[in-house]
């Protein structure tokens, strides 16, 4: 019981400070809540309309991938994550408007920008980084089974 809240106490105070390291670093910020995730697999999905060969397929998979955080955000909001996450990626597109995220708190916007919901950028860059070296380092081991 008090073990457990006093460890999520650390590791929240961990965060936050780990947040203000990055930001110290650079300033420069996102807009969270799955947004910046959704406008990246958007912008991913349509580089592979661009590819005729058979990496088109690894570069869908790439994009869907990239809905991950959303898809996660929304469960974790109790929100029904597959709809929550294909009617956001809609409006990305009907609306053109790179700020809709995941409205976890019900404020009535999936507008992030008057939610005043933010992700610092370097912490993204980070997380896409680390998620492509993943999957080359899969890729080729891959390689080398088959």
């Amino acid at each position: 019981g008090n073990k457990m809240v006093l460890e999520e106490a650390k590791r929240s105070v961990h965060d936050a400070l780990c947040v203000t390291r990055n930001l110290i670093r650079d300033n420069s910020v996102v807009y969270g809540g799955g947004a910046s995730e959704i406008t990246c697999s958007l912008a991913v999905s349509q580089a592979a309309d661009k590819v005729s060969t058979l990496e088109q397929y690894a570069i869908r998979a790439f994009s869907e991938a990239l809905l991950a955080v959303p898809i996660a955000l929304a469960e974790n909001s109790g929100l029904p994550a597959l709809e929550t996450v294909g009617a956001l990626k809609a409006r990305h597109v009907k609306e053109k408007n790179p700020r809709l995220g995941v409205d976890c708190v019900n404020a009535g916007t999936n507008d992030m920008k008057k939610q005043h919901v933010l992700d610092p950028l370097i912490g993204k860059q980070q997380q896409f980084l680390l998620a492509t070296q993943v999957v080359k380092m899969i890729l080729k081991i891959d390689d080398v089974i088959m």
